[in-house]
C-alpha cells in the first residue's frame, strides 16, 4: 500500500481534523470544495433537501446505481435531510452550528437569509462561525442576482476573448475552470485564511467567493499585459495562446504532442529530436521575422510519425513536449501510479470505487478515504444525536417534516 493511501488507522491526525462543517451546496463548486476539506480530515456534513433532486446523484455513469459524480463529490462526508422551508428547520441549523461552525453555502444572495439561515442570524448563534458563500457574481455588485455557469464566468472574465483559435474562437472548454478553479479553490483559500484569523481573534467571519472574482483572477497576466500596454490579447497572438511555438500539434495517427519547448536548451534539443536542427535560430527569443512560418514547419515535422513514436523519442528528452492523454491514459500513466493519485474507496458493501485522490501531499499525515458519497439522509439521526437531539425531539422533527 502506498504511503498516499494509508488507512484512517496510520494517520490519526489529518491536517483538518479539528474543523466541522455544514456543506449546504450543491452542484460543482461548493461540493469540490468541502470534498477538498473532507479528504483532509474535517468533518463534513451534508444538508440536503429531501425532496429536491441533485444533480450530482442523477449524472452518469452509474456503478451499481451509484452516480460516479455524486460518489466522488461527496466522498468522506456524511449526509442529513433537512428541509429548510420548513418551521423549525431555521432552529435545527442555529442549533447545528454549535457545534459545526464553518458553514458553507452555494445560493443566490440573500435565500439563506428569507430561510432564517442567512449568516447575520447565525453569527448570532455562534460568534466564532465562519459563513463562506459560493455565488457566481458574489454579494455586491449589479450582477449579484445573475444566474451564470462556468462558461460564463470564463467569459464574462475575458479569458474566452483570448483562448482559443484565431479561425474559429474559444473552444468547448472540457473541464470548469471558475468553478473548481476559482469557486471550489477560492472557497477552501477563504475558509483556512478565516480559520486562521479566529485562531487569532476568536471571532468569525463571512468569506465571500465569487467564481467571476476568481477568473478574472485567472486573468491576470493578460490583463496586466493590457493595463500596461492598452493592447487586447486575442486568439494565437502571445507568447502562451498559439501565437508562438508553444503549442499541440497533430501527429500522423490524428493524436496530439503538446510542445512547449520554450527556453533556448529545450528548444534546440526539440530541434534535434525531430530532425530539424536548421529551425534552433528561430525560437522565440530569436528575430521576430524568423517566427513566420515556423508552426506550418514544426506541424510538418510531427505530422511524419504517429504519437506512440514520437512518444519513445521524447521519453528519455528534457525538451518540455509529452503527449496528448486520453483520461484513461493519464489515470493509468506510471506517474500517476507512482503519486498514488488514483484511490481505492470503499462503498459500504464490502466493494471499493476507484477515484481520483486528493491532490495536495504533507509529510507528517495523509489523506484519508473512509467512503464514497452516502445515500440522501444516511446520518441524520446520528448528526444530530451528536448535537444533543434526543430520539424524541428527532421523532417529533420528522413528524412536523422537517426532515423530510
Amino acid at each position: 500500500m502506498t504511503p498516499s493511501n494509508r488507512p484512517i488507522s496510520q494517520s490519526p491526525n489529518p491536517p483538518l481534523s479539528s474543523l466541522r462543517v455544514l456543506d449546504f451546496t450543491t452542484l460543482l463548486p461548493g461540493p469540490f470544495a468541502t470534498l477538498l476539506l473532507a479528504d483532509l480530515g474535517a468533518d463534513v456534513v451534508r444538508v440536503e433537501a429531501p425532496d429536491r433532486p441533485d444533480m450530482a446523484r442523477m449524472m452518469p455513469p452509474f456503478d451499481s446505481d451509484v452516480s460516479a459524480w455524486h460518489s466522488l463529490l461527496n466522498r468522506n462526508k456524511r449526509s442529513i435531510t433537512l428541509d429548510l422551508k420548513q418551521p423549525g428547520a431555521a432552529q435545527v441549523v442555529k442549533r447545528l452550528v454549535q457545534r459545526y461552525d464553518i458553514v458553507v453555502e452555494q445560493f443566490r444572495p440573500g435565500v439563506m437569509e428569507r430561510l432564517g439561515v442567512g449568516y447575520e442570524t447565525l453569527r448570532t448563534a455562534n460568534p466564532r462561525l465562519i459563513y463562506c458563500a459560493i455565488t457566481g457574481y458574489g454579494q455586491t455588485g449589479p450582477y449579484r442576482d445573475r444566474a451564470g455557469h462556468d462558461l460564463n464566468y470564463m467569459a464574462l472574465a475575458g479569458i474566452l476573448s483570448h483562448t482559443g483559435r484565431a479561425e474559429n474562437g474559444p473552444p468547448g472548454m472540457g473541464v470548469q475552470v471558475a468553478d473548481v478553479g476559482g469557486g471550489s479553490f477560492g472557497a477552501v483559500t477563504g475558509i483556512l485564511a478565516a480559520v486562521i484569523q479566529r485562531q487569532l481573534s476568536g471571532v468569525g467571519q463571512m468569506v465571500d467567493v465569487s467564481m467571476f472574482d476568481l477568473a478574472l483572477a485567472w486573468n491576470s497576466l493578460p490583463a496586466a499585459e493590457y493595463l500596461a500596454s492598452g493592447e487586447n490579447p486575442t486568439y494565437e497572438s502571445g507568447l502562451l495562446n498559439g501565437g508562438t511555438l508553444y503549442d499541440t500539434y497533430r501527429t500522423s495517427d490524428g493524436r496530439y504532442l503538446a510542445v512547449a519547448s520554450l527556453e533556448d536548451k529545450f528548444w534546440r534539443g526539440f530541434c534535434q529530436a525531430i530532425e530539424r536542427p536548421d529551425l534552433a535560430d528561430r525560437g522565440i527569443f530569436g528575430p521576430a521575422a524568423a517566427q513566420s512560418g515556423l508552426k506550418d514547419e514544426i506541424a510538418a515535422a510531427i505530422a511524419q510519425r504517429t504519437l506512440a513514436e514520437w512518444q519513445a523519442i521524447f521519453a528519455p528528452l528534457d525538451v518540455c513536449v509529452e503527449p496528448v492523454l486520453t483520461v484513461e491514459e493519464a489515470l493509468i500513466h506510471p506517474h500517476t501510479t507512482a503519486r498514488g493519485l488514483v484511490v481505492e474507496t470503499p462503498r459500504g458493501d464490502g466493494a471499493a470505487q476507484r477515484q481520483v485522490a486528493h491532490p495536495l501531499r504533507f509529510s507528517a499525515s495523509q489523506s484519508v478515504y473512509h467512503h464514497i458519497g452516502p445515500s440522501l439522509g444516511l446520518h441524520t439521526a446520528e448528526v444530530l444525536f451528536e448535537a444533543g437531539y434526543t430520539e424524541q425531539e428527532i421523532a417529533l422533527l420528522r413528524v412536523s417534516a422537517v426532515l423530510g
